[in-house]
């Protein structure tokens, strides 16, 4: 039986969207064992995966360095035949490359890609030659299946369907305000100025991490409306990604909710504040759309991740986003 590690220890989203690399390798290597490796806070996004025999979990506040040996030790130990690494970091570059694995597969902008079995070029996406993340990936395994890309996909068990069930009585949007990074993040005044033009008829819940209740909190202040209600951090991140697949629409920024809405194929609206949809990271949903600013701001994009604060102190990328365009979508 082949063994197949896939490593990818960045943010959520990222994790997301590299489930399309396990779709992709379960169809054509059907009885493959497929771990993954992840970054510690991010294996519940794989709990119950079909596709997944094993789940690796690095805890960086364990000890980085040395909860990074316990794992190398591990996986040299399962002598995998593909060590496909998603990252460009050199901590998972080393791990790749010394693996023990018969073939050894990464980036070529890796630290330790001279040590790879094969290097694959990683191709930065533009407006002129759009490619998104998920086809950066496939580009790490197209040279044993196709050129075909697979879309992420997340898997809620029962129980996640279960605990949001009681959510889904009335037609209902979900809004997900948050994001790590103030300059992809929709202003509170903004989203409460949007939700009191909601049709009455539409519940509306925010959803997010605990530390995200205060935000939440803010706008349904702002909003003074009543069905307005914040789950933040009473759901695990499956069980947000099923209660985002029964919505009318998922309003969200340039974060990793816009990828779990992806991963189940919820429609979804997807802002962009201060980065653009070519970057590479935009909505994979069959019903998706863009929400962003129609004219051109010379200071847009200021960065690929975004910013703690706008560099000119006026945030038009997010205050000069029509509140039209997302009311047409409810």
């Amino acid at each position: 039986m082949q063994k197949i590690l896939v490593i990818q220890t960045a943010f959520i989203g990222d994790v997301v969207l590299a489930t399309g690399i396990v779709e992709k390798l379960h169809a054509f290597f059907p009885t493959a064992a497929i771990d993954m490796m992840v970054r510690k806070g991010n294996e519940g996004l794989l709990k119950g995966h079909p596709f997944l025999h094993e789940v690796l979990v690095w805890d960086k506040k364990a000890g980085k360095y040395r909860d990074l040996w316990r794992l190398w030790r591990r996986i040299r130990a399962r002598h995998y035949d593909k060590v496909i690494n998603v990252q460009r970091f050199a901590a998972t570059g080393f791990i790749t490359a010394f693996s023990g694995a018969a073939e050894t597969i990464g980036y070529d902008k890796n630290p330790f890609s001279a040590f790879f079995s094969r290097r694959v070029p990683h191709t930065v996406s533009t407006g002129e030659n759009p490619k998104h993340e998920i086809e950066r990936c496939n580009d790490l395994i197209a040279s044993f299946t196709d050129g075909v890309a697979y879309k992420p996909r997340l898997y809620p068990s029962a129980a996640d369907y279960e605990k949001v069930a009681a959510y889904k009585d009335d037609r209902y949007i979900v809004i997900a305000p948050a994001s790590v990074w103030f300059t992809k993040r929709y202003p509170a005044s903004q989203w409460a100025a949007f939700i009191q033009q909601v049709p009455a008829s539409l519940k509306v819940y925010l959803i997010g991490a605990p530390d995200d209740a205060a935000l939440a909190q803010e706008i349904i202040t702002g909003a003074a409306r009543v069905g307005v209600v914040s789950l933040c951090g009473q759901l695990n991140f499956l069980a947000s990604a099923a209660l985002m697949q029964g919505a009318a629409m998922n309003f969200v920024n340039d974060s990793a909710p816009m990828h779990f809405a992806s991963a189940v194929n919820a429609p979804v609206a997807a802002i962009y504040c201060s980065t653009l949809p070519s970057f590479g990271f935009g909505p994979l949903s069959d019903d998706r759309h863009i929400i962003e600013i129609d004219y051109d701001l010379a200071c847009r994009p200021c960065g690929l991740h975004g910013r703690a604060a706008c560099p000119q102190q006026h945030f038009k990328c997010a205050y000069d986003i029509r509140l039209e365009k997302m009311l047409a979508l409810v």
